[in-house]
């Protein structure tokens, strides 16, 4: 693909007076449009520095949290609820005819609002001064990239925010899975999912087909989902998506597909159990790889670590001195936020005068399951090994909505604190909006809340966030 140069349009005076070196084309450039590129060369650019970005546009401007992650993802999950909302609905003196869901009319109006995001990002960049390449970008040394029409540019400073890309398992028939990016893509809702991985994409996108009529069977490797969550909240959601009827088959892999003879668009698959399960769409969800392939890393000189990713130090900078790396291409915690918050901290500091490095310690984070996860801090079993002996608090419950519905969804919460200090070290939630309640006691733990604090916040009643401040009991202490 041929680069296209879209020239940012300076509003601001500092954007027409170069503040740094003029030896190169510019004083940073961006390989990579995501959400960390693009914050990070916006806030360069805002403190005078000239910017370029290029993006290979695989998935779009905003990279994989807004065209296909996070945003079209929560999407998704808010309307595969509406099935259930419906049958809720029953208890509370409605009466609704279970609808049916036009898909069509789903990745519609959903690519409709993608693409509103795209101009956002790109009206945004062009505000802040930044000149966008259309185009893939490959470094050709140091201070040199070069695009995909072979038209080169030279910058002083160059960031790495390529992020990360799907990775599928190496089996006979592997072409006929999909990943999450193409998911959202789908002409039609499946009819029969075979969901492979146990992590939150699988997880989160088991209970979108479900929501959306579809027969689910989730093929974990081990016996639980959601490796690196507390071990309660992982089991807890493990046996509400049962009671939903998506068949979690534990050390269960996926050993061949095949396409089925006399049934388009069907798929025999085998598992590694000898059984057979017929089905119209199989999603891998085992993980992802640092999208780096082809961008001239060894050109460079940048080294990797002995996972595969750029290596780099707290500063972001990679083991060449003027080229930084941030976000999923790095061994981070994989979430936009993160990535955010180090774009942000490394155009701070070297374009801003103002030194800083991101904390990622405590973060936060959700899963958009059915019901929410929402966690901060550690897991019981990591609590311990810092610790060494903490009290765990916990409230499992039927939220109030469903004491009038027939369903089986019920909540859990959870609080450990370290025993020698009464330091809140860890919250977790499976509930109903599970994610918008830990982000505002995220930010009690980020400034070290005791129980002792904790058990003085009156609630907000009736709510379920409130459980948090007043479970007064220890469940038990636990310890090595």
């Amino acid at each position: 693909m041929a680069s296209m140069l879209m020239r940012g349009c300076a509003r601001n005076k500092r954007h027409f007076i170069r503040m740094f070196s003029t030896k190169y084309d510019y004083d940073l450039f961006v390989i990579g449009a995501g959400s960390g590129g693009v914050r990070g060369g916006r806030i360069a650019a805002g403190h005078g520095a000239k910017v370029g970005m290029a993006d290979d546009l695989d998935v779009g401007l905003g990279g994989t949290c807004v065209n296909v992650g996070c945003v079209p993802k929560k999407l998704f999950a808010y309307g595969s609820e509406a099935r259930t909302d419906a049958i809720d609905a029953k208890g509370f003196g409605w009466d609704f005819e279970i609808p049916e869901p036009n898909w069509e009319r789903l990745i519609s109006n959903k690519n409709k609002e993608i693409e509103r995001l795209n101009g956002i990002y790109e009206k945004m960049l062009g505000n802040a001064g930044v000149d966008i390449y259309k185009s893939r970008a490959e470094l050709l040394d140091t201070n040199t990239v070069q695009m995909s029409d072979g038209k080169t540019v030279t910058a002083e400073k160059i960031l790495i925010a390529v992020g990360g890309w799907p990775v599928m398992p190496d089996i006979p028939g592997k072409e006929y899975m999909i990943s999450s990016n193409e998911a959202f893509y789908l002409k039609n809702p499946p009819k029969h999912a075979i969901m492979i991985g146990s992590g939150y994409i699988s997880v989160e996108f088991a209970g979108i087909f479900k929501g959306y009529g579809a027969k689910v069977d989730l093929c974990i490797r081990r016996d639980r989902i959601l490796g690196g969550f507390d071990t309660d909240i992982a089991e807890y959601l493990q046996h509400q998506l049962g009671l939903q009827g998506i068949n979690v088959r534990q050390k269960t892999q996926v050993s061949k597909v095949e396409p089925l003879e006399g049934k388009e668009g069907w798929y025999r698959v085998d598992l590694t159990t000898g059984e057979s399960i017929e089905a119209d769409l199989i999603m891998a969800a085992i993980g992802r790889a640092p999208k780096i392939q082809g961008i001239g890393l060894e050109k460079a000189g940048i080294e990797l670590d002995d996972k595969g990713f750029i290596k780099v130090d707290r500063y972001n900078r990679t083991s060449v001195k003027n080229i930084f790396a941030v976000g999923d291409c790095t061994d981070t915690l994989q979430l936009t936020p993160v990535a955010l918050a180090e774009a942000h901290c490394f155009a701070d500091t070297q374009f801003g005068n103002n030194e800083r490095f991101p904390d990622t310690e405590d973060v936060a984070t959700a899963v958009f399951s059915h019901p929410n996860v929402g966690t901060v801090g550690l897991s019981e079993i990591d609590a311990v090994k810092k610790y060494g002996t903490v009290k765990v608090y916990k409230s499992e419950f039927k939220a109030l909505k469903h004491t009038m519905t027939d369903s089986t969804e019920r909540s859990l919460m959870k609080v450990i604190v370290d025993k020698a200090s009464d330091r809140v070290v860890g919250m977790h939630m499976v509930g109903p909006h599970a994610g918008e309640t830990m982000q505002g006691f995220s930010a009690a733990i980020k400034l070290n809340i005791t129980k002792a604090q904790l058990d003085t916040v009156i609630g907000i009643h009736p709510t379920a966030a409130e459980e948090f401040v007043t479970m007064r009991s220890m469940a038990y202490e636990a310890s090595e």
